[in-house]
């Protein structure tokens, strides 16, 4: 029995917004349901703390012999610290900063001496990037198993470079086992990368024991603000590679004829870095790495399972799968309501009911096709989530399945909006954010 098998299950954190009163259309204001963990995770208070502790220090870095200066050059610095230790990087693996996942493996694309074998399960940022080198992709079977020893076929029917896999589906948060997938490439004398932007927030990884080679996560699904990223790999095709980004920082000396570039991580960092990102996610990894690892699990797993429980007493929801043999997922539960458009659900669950939820194809439209879907809804689970958030939402999805929304709702350029709109937003509407803005 899990300690949190009471309905008082209260959220393991406090996190920016936790407070936050959010408008109705019908009229009234009720706290807000964050249930968009995936795609935004909101900050921990420790993270904002520190930011507003370093804000009065925030000067350039690596180029400035004030005291600001040096200050924000040692937090920039020693943030590559937190990163290792976090992850329990190897000796010879290097924390390079980026602005998010998406740009870590595009850095690292242009750094891979030979082919990249990707299966067809991967968000975009685990997709695209790798057509530049020789992408080979590998369809995914109805099963972990059999996809496994589709990826072993493929390994072995030709030499590959590298293997980049997602560590958590960000569509239904199911899990590969990763250290069997380096094992087997290893023996192919193929690397691994990791896709760790939905697997870092919830499962602690250890590069030293997984076997992992190159590890890529962003700071705004890992509880801090702001766009830092970062990727942790192996020195030598990093120092081996082109500067990702040619400027000032990157260098050891310039002439108007030659330049002697910097050995990684300063090779791909080059310009003016988010200080104040990289000290948030630096932070969040600090503040990760306290809390315990069975207590967040158990948080989780039984949010998601009371939420899936929920859901599925509820006529027309269906659950989408990957795998028929996964057993293990994090906090994420992709599903459909028969009779409506997932955009229209969101709406509805935003505009009477305060709740926060994804919907659409999830920057994985190739997994989408092969699940039959043209969009869905994501609901995922973090620190903040509670057990009365999670029945919140079950209920306004039961009385949507029941009664119908109690409001209008049109589709305008691709998306639905409730009709007429009646909460204040700032921009381009004229109207007020309730919060000032």
């Amino acid at each position: 029995m899990t300690a949190f098998a009471d309905q008082t299950c209260t959220a393991l954190a406090t996190v920016s917004g936790c407070e936050l009163e959010v408008p109705l259309v019908q009229g009234g204001a009720i706290r807000y349901a964050n249930f968009d963990y995936a795609a935004s995770a909101p900050a921990l208070a420790q993270v904002t703390a520190r930011v507003q502790e370093l804000l009065p220090f925030y000067a350039s870095v690596h180029r400035g012999a004030g005291y600001a200066s040096r200050v924000s050059t040692d937090c920039y610095e020693s943030a590559r610290g937190s990163v290792a230790r976090f992850l329990n990087a190897a000796d010879d693996q290097v924390v390079v900063f980026t602005r998010n996942t998406t740009d870590s493996l595009n850095l690292l694309a242009a750094c891979v001496p030979g082919d990249t074998v990707v299966l067809d399960v991967e968000h975009h940022a685990n997709f695209l990037p790798w057509v530049r080198n020789g992408r080979r992709v590998v369809p995914i079977a109805d099963t972990i198993e059999e996809t496994i020893q589709r990826v072993v076929a493929e390994l072995c029917s030709k030499p590959a470079a590298l293997l980049a896999i997602t560590g958590a589906s960000n569509v239904t948060g199911e899990l590969l086992p990763l250290e069997r997938l380096a094992w087997i490439a290893h023996q192919c004398g193929t690397r691994v990368l990791v896709d760790a932007a939905q697997l870092a927030p919830h499962r602690r990884i250890d590069l030293r024991t997984s076997g992992i080679d190159y590890l890529a996560f962003s700071g705004h699904k890992a509880y801090a603000p702001f766009g830092a990223g970062v990727l942790v790999g192996r020195r030598d095709w990093l120092d081996a590679a082109e500067p990702y980004l040619a400027g000032g920082g990157a260098v050891r000396s310039v002439t108007s004829d030659s330049v002697e570039w910097a050995p990684a991580p300063q090779r791909h960092e080059a310009g003016s870095p988010n200080v104040l990102g990289v000290a948030a996610l630096a932070a969040a990894c600090d503040a990760l790495a306290e809390f315990d690892e069975t207590t967040v699990l158990e948080h989780e797993q039984y949010l998601t399972h009371r939420l899936r429980y929920g859901l599925k007493t509820v006529p027309g929801v269906n659950f989408l799968r990957i795998w028929r043999d996964s057993t293990d997922a994090v906090g994420i539960v992709a599903f459909t309501v028969d009779g409506f458009e997932p955009g229209q659900v969101a709406a509805y669950l935003s505009a009477e009911h305060g709740i926060g939820v994804r919907d659409g194809r999830f920057c994985a439209h190739p997994l989408l096709s092969r699940l039959g879907v043209d969009a869905a809804l994501r609901a995922s689970i973090g620190l903040g989530t509670t057990a009365a958030d999670v029945d919140r939402l079950i209920d306004a999805v039961s009385t949507l399945v029941e009664n119908g929304p109690a409001w209008g709702y049109a589709k305008t350029e691709g998306h639905w909006n409730p009709t007429p709109e009646t909460r204040p937003f700032g921009g381009s509407d004229g109207g007020a954010a309730p919060c000032g803005f």
